[in-house]
């Protein structure tokens, strides 16, 4: 799948805009001031290295975040008619895990996490279109994502911590001392950690059912590709309102070549 360079600007004005519609008080602010230093870095990052994962193209990330936090939305929904206590968790919460559940995926302040693959081999065999940066140092996800918010002074909720630490359910071990336990006691007090990780597990299906299936069911062509191809685009005055909107020449550079 590949998005057009003013899909990927939408996809980021809707990012910001999740932001500055449901996150209050100072933080919202401080996490505008985060997301506005890292835009050129973020706004292109995939959402995984390998594209037999999913949305692992430039503009990945966000898309695939974007979908988190309307599915958690959703299922917030499904969850309340089916009887759940909504009482243990705000809106905000939600929306908080859900924008920035990935965090970590970034990097450290001064490197990305992915860059792109120079083995033409994996590129070509594995599609592996990007690799590890050797110069960041090991974290899971979870906690990077949890560092790089209280190295910004961006607060987050006990409900937020344990909803983006565990937010890969029992796919990550490390969450069993949460999810995985028979203690009332020891239980999560609130679904959010749940609603968030089937959010989370839906959109990467999804996406993953989008860019596959019709390849494995013997198809040729992806779907959604022609609309998000650029060079199917014929109206170039769409594209350059687009990229008018952006301030860095650096990046709009990067947009224009998609």
């Amino acid at each position: 799948m590949k998005l057009t360079a003013e899909q990927i600007q939408s996809n980021w004005e809707e990012f910001i805009g999740n932001i500055e519609k449901y996150i209050t008080g100072d933080r919202k602010q401080s996490l505008l001031d985060f997301y506005k230093k890292y835009e050129d870095r973020i706004i292109l990052m995939p959402a995984s290295h390998l594209d037999k994962y999913h949305s692992a193209f430039p503009g990945g990330y966000v898309y695939h975040v974007n979908r988190v936090v309307s599915a958690s939305l959703t299922l917030s929904t499904v969850w309340a008619e089916a009887g759940c206590d909504m009482t243990t968790f705000t809106e905000e919460e939600l929306v908080f895990s859900a924008i920035n559940h990935d965090l970590g995926k970034m990097g450290d302040e001064e490197n990305e996490s992915y860059i792109p693959q120079t083995d033409k081999w994996r590129r070509e065999k594995l599609g592996e279109d990007y690799m590890f940066n050797k110069k960041v140092s090991f974290a899971s996800v979870p906690d990077r994502g949890l560092f790089l918010l209280q190295s910004h002074n961006i607060q987050y909720s006990f409900n937020e911590m344990i909803a983006i630490q565990t937010h890969d359910g029992l796919y990550d071990e490390a969450n069993t001392k949460y999810l995985k336990t028979f203690m009332p006691e020891q239980k999560p007090r609130t679904s959010l950690p749940f609603i968030l990780h089937q959010a989370d597990l839906m959109s990467a299906r999804i996406e993953f059912e989008m860019e596959w299936l019709p390849k494995l069911n013997g198809g040729n062509v992806e779907p959604q590709k022609k609309s998000r191809t650029l060079g199917n685009n014929k109206n170039t005055n769409i594209k350059s309102k687009a990229l008018g909107t952006i301030a860095s020449p650096g990046l709009k550079n990067m947009l224009d070549s998609l």
